[in-house]
């Protein structure tokens, strides 16, 4: 079950820190906008209390893969990609075994269902980008990232928390220019936080990036609740019927924990977020 906690009293809990781990579906350039496959881009992120909550999640994700893929620990981890798992790629063709894949996927979406985080994902159709000739055309990953880090910060001055992001590593020059981008927030802030909103809130001027390999639970659940998180508002943006398939049941699954309204418990605009 996931934990809502409530706005503490004046000071909050200044031992509990969370983090932010993001992982995006689509790619951040201007080219082939005609095909849907290219023309959005979706950030998510999905924080955690980086305390026992996390622990817990991250103790119950390696007893799954342990279970499901039995690894010898001479092997290296198992490191869950949306892609590989859908190929059936490397570890992952396990699980054509109908009873693996049917161990793998119930476990998963059990794991995910209680893990106690908070998500919002942001989806920028770059084809309307294009045409607001009225402002500047920014970089499409680092303005979701921007309407992303927004969301965060409010939620964590609303229960006066602290904490930091993570993201994965895409290469060295997206990465100094992810590094570029996060720095310009937190010390110029945007159109709608300011910088000290950013710094009251934000333990590090930095952002954390790691690789695949370094086998990050919570950037492994953000990959694999991108792709259906984009898929689902751009399907509701246009009136589409969603798309029933195992991702659509693991999006089912963590629904409950998307970020809202206080009060009103309003999803779009908070954990559902359309630019253009």
């Amino acid at each position: 079950m996931l934990i809502i906690r409530k706005k503490p009293s004046a000071g909050g809990n200044a031992e509990t820190r969370y983090r932010l781990y993001i992982d995006e579906s689509g790619d951040h350039t201007f080219n082939l906008l005609h095909n849907d496959n290219h023309r959005y881009l979706g950030l998510l992120g999905i924080w955690f209390d980086v305390g026992e909550p996390y622990r817990s999640f991250c103790d119950k994700l390696q007893q799954l893969k342990q279970a499901v893929f039995q690894r010898h620990p001479d092997e290296g981890p198992v490191v869950l990609h949306r892609k590989d798992i859908i190929e059936r790629r490397r570890v992952f063709g396990c699980l054509c075994n109908p009873d693996r894949n049917e161990l793998f996927e119930s476990g998963l979406l059990d794991v995910a269902k209680h893990a106690a985080f908070r998500m919002t994902c942001v989806v920028l159709d770059k084809s309307e980008h294009c045409e607001k000739t009225y402002r500047t055309l920014y970089h499409p990953y680092h303005y979701c990232l921007a309407a992303l880090l927004e969301r965060y910060a409010g939620w964590l001055t609303y229960v006066s928390a602290k904490g930091d992001v993570m993201a994965e590593s895409r290469g060295r020059v997206e990465d100094e220019e992810l590094r570029k981008a996060f720095g310009n927030i937190y010390r110029g802030g945007t159109h709608y936080h300011s910088a000290a909103q950013f710094q009251s809130v934000l333990t590090s001027h930095e952002i954390k990036l790691k690789k695949k390999e370094h086998n990050i639970a919570g950037l492994q659940l953000a990959d694999l609740l991108a792709y259906p998180s984009k898929r689902e508002i751009i399907a509701e943006r246009w009136g589409d019927e969603p798309t029933a398939d195992f991702s659509s049941s693991l999006l089912d699954a963590v629904r409950h924990k998307m970020n809202r309204r206080a009060g009103t418990g309003q999803v779009a605009g908070y954990g559902k977020v359309w630019l253009a």
